[in-house]
This record gives structure tokens, sequence and C-alpha cells, in this order.
């Protein structure tokens, strides 16, 4: 069953980003983003993890993988284990999932422990020249969402993140996150961006 959230128009969310952008100039890192982290209340926008743009073969395509689609190579793999296990290391509580489809986007979500991921049809990049429009607003809807406890993940596609936040995730690869709060007052804020690599550091 998919979860439902209120829906906000682009203009709005736009609007909402304007008010916080004081806030957007001063990205957390470090201990404070643990802290961050832990406190909760956040939507954390992950792009998934590294996967080759070819299709596996017949040698290389893994058992579940039964459409052959794109998977996770070694460095995503890593990384998506990584990410997973600094996750429950510093104690951040993730109290959703939400995932595309995708095999590659799903296995970023297996390989990071997360059990319960809901799959959303909104965070594929498949049909993105038919649907582009209502995947953004969507996608803008659940950053100003904020969840009711820990913090909500949604792993999708960089053709995604770009239409939907093109300055925030400029320049943002594979496995790298962007980290949205959402406050009555404020609106949307960013407040940080997580390289892949960046994650065991924390």
């Amino acid at each position: 069953m998919k979860l439902f959230f209120s829906r906000v128009t682009s203009i709005s969310f736009f609007c909402l980003l304007v008010l916080a952008g004081h806030v957007q100039a001063q990205l957390v890192a470090g201990d404070e983003l643990a802290d961050v982290l832990r406190k909760g209340g956040l939507v954390l926008v992950m792009r998934h993890t590294n996967s080759p743009r070819e299709l596996p073969d017949a040698a290389t395509v893994n058992p579940d993988n039964v459409n052959s689609e794109r998977q996770l190579d070694d460095k995503g793999r890593r990384d998506a284990t990584a990410i997973g296990e600094t996750i429950r290391r510093l104690h951040v509580l993730i109290s959703e999932v939400l995932s595309s489809p995708t095999y590659r986007a799903l296995e970023t979500a297996r390989l990071a422990g997360f059990e319960s991921v809901i799959v959303q049809d909104e965070l594929s990049n498949e049909g993105m020249q038919e649907s582009g429009a209502q995947n953004t607003e969507w996608l803008r809807s659940q950053v100003a969402s904020q969840p009711d406890k820990g913090n909500r993940l949604l792993i999708t596609h960089g053709p995604n993140l770009n239409a939907a936040f093109p300055d925030e995730a400029a320049g943002l690869e594979e496995g790298d996150t962007l980290v949205f709060k959402y406050d009555a007052n404020t609106g949307v804020s960013l407040v940080a961006r997580i390289k892949a690599a960046e994650w065991p550091e924390l």
C-alpha cells in the first residue's frame, strides 16, 4: 500500500525554498550532521548507488534480477552497505523507505539493510518524458511533508533529482543524498549534501 502525503504545487515549493534560502547557504556536515540526522524530521533523497549503464549478461546477472535490469557494480554494493551500516552505527531512525521499482534502486535499499521498503512508481525514471511533470511535483511534495517520526528516505534516479531540484542536485553522483527539512515557519530547506563516500566518515 502506498503512502499518501499532501501535495504542493511547483510554485509553492519554490516559494518555500526562497523563504529558506538563508538556511540552504549553511549546510551542515560532520558531527553536526550526525546530530541533525539523529534528531529526525528530515527527508533524505538518495540517488541509487553506482550502477553501470550496460545491462548485465548471462554470466554477471544477479540470480534474483529476473528481468536482467541494470544492477549495482562492486562500488555500488560497497557504498549501499556502508551507508546502511553508518545509519545504524549513528542510531539514525529511518521510519519510512520509499524506492523506485527499478532493480538497482531496490538493490540499494536491500544492501543498506532496509527490510520494509515501499515501491513507489513516482520514484522511477521510466517514461520521464511523458510523466516527468507529475513525478517532479510528487517528489517535491515529499520534502515539504515532515515525517511523523524519525526520517523518511527516498531512493530514486538522477533525472528525477535534476528535474525536481535543479540547483540542489547539480553535480549529484550515484549514491549521493540530499537532506531536506520542512518547517512550518521557514518552509523547505536543504540542510546537507552527503556524498556516498562521506557516510562512513560521519
